[in-house]
């Protein structure tokens, strides 16, 4: 049997060279789309998995329009409420302030204004923060730590504070400095001018991605800091103080939806606040995510549709001509499960060579297209975004950063277990094929008119 295959596959080269030909294109697209698949999900969990079991507690801007800044004014009692539930895992909370650096230097952009200068040259916005790590702008990874640690829940009057910022100051981490209230500040409404002394804990790096209209936007100029510390500037403790917002992480074991479901249950004005899960706030980055996966799964679907419609019309034409074949076989007495492991044989000698070249040229090719189609994803999500901001007047900085963050990398490699996927599909395809051929052929067998086989045995023919 595998001589007479070996036979028919040279015999009929380019009927073998056009079956190689699909198989390897189709294997190759298959294997490629898998990875990019494999590849969006890993990128997906790394960027996101962080956050896919939280949400965040937000004003309702529609009935409420926070402090006289703009800033959330979450107050701090309804963040206990919830922190109290047993379905809470951890949390984070947020307080925006604004101070002065006592003796140094902010970063200036090239368009300050001379009188906003008079109130704001060394104005530098704070967030306040039990626990540095899952802030959102860490999170997003618009900031970076780049020396030094992160803030927790147990420090008091320590910094982050942008390496440049430092740099400008010739400061490191474990220096002192001075942060003064800053009295013009509108959120200031108590008057409050005090001085706080804190220690550089952490350098953090990172970089405005788009155009902003004060210094203070700049990411430079931004301090991550204590809770304490964020909230005396104002005159306030942190039991007093309000809040910018708050993030809760759901045990692993709830599900995120009952659970807010079960917290709007608590003595809350929920009218001031909306729950929002934490994913939402990263439209930018699953629309990526989703085009990414589209494209993945366009790639393969569309490659399996290919191979189903090509591989089947081949083999058809194929199985058909042979027919008359099949018969005087059976006619001849030979068995059809013979017959059958003749036509398998034939399908793996074309068939795996096209397995093994689509395994490398897929290997070779699935990194550079990964990232070809990340970016035409990125660019048409970055228009989207770009309309999107424009028609809502965002601003700048870290947090409008974050808002439009996108995947940025993905590492598309071809995993020996997605050619297990791609070679059981076809070869299910051509076996069940080939069955159906030489069952069918049986009937013909029959019907073979004896003479012809009479002719063929004189003559010596093989078929």
């Amino acid at each position: 049997m595998f001589k007479n295959a070996f036979k028919y596959v040279t015999r009929k080269s380019a009927k073998s060279v056009i079956l190689f030909l699909v198989v390897l294109i189709m294997s190759s697209l298959c294997l490629v789309g898998l990875s990019i698949k494999d590849a969006t999900n890993k990128a997906s969990n790394t960027s996101l998995g962080s956050i896919t079991n939280s949400f965040t507690m937000e004003i309702n801007r529609q009935v409420n329009f926070g402090t006289p800044r703009g800033a959330g004014n979450v107050k701090g009692k309804d963040i206990e409420k919830i922190c109290a539930s047993k379905d809470i895992d951890s949390y984070v909370k947020r307080i925006n302030s604004v101070a002065d650096l006592v003796d140094h230097d902010i970063v200036l952009t090239s368009n300050e204004n001379k009188e906003r200068l008079t109130k704001f040259k060394s104005t530098v916005m704070l967030t306040g923060v039990n626990e540095s790590k899952k802030e959102t702008k860490f999170v997003s990874q618009a900031y970076k730590l780049v020396e030094g640690k992160h803030l927790n829940s147990n420090d008091k009057h320590q910094i982050l504070m942008h390496k440049d910022l430092a740099k400008k100051n010739h400061l490191k981490v474990g220096d002192k400095l001075l942060l003064r209230s800053n009295i013009y500040d509108a959120d200031n409404e108590k008057g409050a001018d005090e001085t706080v002394e804190v220690t550089i804990k952490g350098l953090f790096d990172g970089h405005n991605q788009g155009g902003v209209t004060a210094a203070q936007e700049l990411y430079e100029n931004n301090l991550i800091t204590d809770l304490d510390t964020a909230a005396k500037v104002y005159g306030n403790t942190e039991k007093t103080a309000v809040y910018q917002d708050a993030t809760f992480f759901v045990k692993g074991n709830k599900d995120l939806d009952q659970v807010i479901k079960n917290l709007r249950k608590l003595d809350i004005n929920w009218n001031e606040y909306v729950l929002v899960k934490s994913t939402s706030n990263y439209p930018a980055l699953q629309k990526s995510i989703r085009g990414m996966y589209s494209v993945a799964n366009k790639m393969f679907i569309g490659s399996l549709i290919f191979a189903g419609i090509v591989v089947t019309l081949l083999l058809f034409m194929w199985m058909n001509a042979r027919r008359k074949e099949i018969a005087i076989l059976m006619a001849l007495g030979i068995s059809k499960m013979k017959i059958f492991i003749q036509f398998v044989l034939e399908l793996c000698m074309v068939t795996i060579p096209a397995y093994i070249f689509a395994y490398f040229i897929a290997g070779k090719t699935a990194s550079s297209l990964g990232t070809k189609v990340l970016n035409n994803v990125s660019t048409g999500v970055a228009k989207e975004i770009a309309k999107e901001s424009a028609s809502n007047q965002l601003g700048g900085g870290a947090e409008v950063d974050g808002f439009n963050k996108m995947l940025t990398h993905i590492d598309a490699t071809v995993e020996p277990k997605y050619r297990m996927y791609v070679i059981i599909f076809i070869n299910s395809l051509q076996f069940l094929f080939n069955k159906c051929v030489v069952e069918t052929t049986s009937a013909i067998s029959i019907t073979i008119d004896m003479n012809i086989i009479t002719y063929i045995l004189y003559f010596g023919s093989t078929v």
